[in-house]
């Protein structure tokens, strides 16, 4: 299953800011639409107004069982209507990443970043999925989503902190930054 995000002029998530952290930043659009599907939706027609971005939710790597195990208990499911602000974090890594072994990766991600137990902390406030997208020819390795209630929105820009500030993220070498909103569907 493919998830595209468009950006665009319409879409169900309201752009509230859009940034590059590193590197390129993408074309600044009004909206976000995200579509999942068993093939990626391609655009109809080049646009100077709208980008798409897509990726595969795949299984969890670099992670061990029992972690597995942890956040599996205590993480949250997409689409919980008090989660009205959102972040797509597209995230591109250095060749010298991808030069390591998995194992290489894993002591960097886990035993110096401490990625999986630093994090766990803002579950089930957060829930976030990451999509696979280095693979599928896409200008990113990794879509990074992230849905929260706006009462956890400092805890969010924490947890961000936090990350940017590891080890691993000296490996990022493109990085966009695209926060959302949308209305409460559930409010009276």
């Amino acid at each position: 299953m493919f998830t595209t995000f468009r950006g665009g002029q319409s879409g169900a998530w309201q752009v509230v800011s859009q940034a590059a952290v590193k590197g390129v930043g993408l074309l600044r659009t009004s909206a976000l639409s995200i579509v999942h599907s068993s093939s990626i939706a391609l655009p109809i027609l080049p646009s100077q107004t709208s980008w798409r971005l897509a990726g595969v939710a795949s299984h969890l790597r670099y992670t061990e069982r029992a972690e597995k195990t942890q956040l599996v208990a205590v993480q949250a499911g997409l689409g919980r209507p008090e989660a009205t602000r959102a972040a797509l974090i597209p995230i591109k890594k250095k060749a010298a990443w991808w030069d390591l072994t998995q194992e290489e990766r894993r002591k960097i991600f886990e035993d110096k970043s401490q990625h999986i137990k630093a994090t766990v902390k803002y579950l089930p406030a957060i829930a976030r999925q990451l999509y696979h997208c280095r693979d599928l020819g896409e200008p990113f390795d990794f879509l990074t989503w992230f849905e929260y209630d706006p009462a956890d929105s400092a805890l969010f820009e924490e947890l961000v902190a936090m990350l940017r500030a590891t080890e691993e993220w000296t490996y990022v070498e493109r990085e966009v930054d695209v926060r959302l909103e949308q209305e409460r569907l559930d409010a009276g």
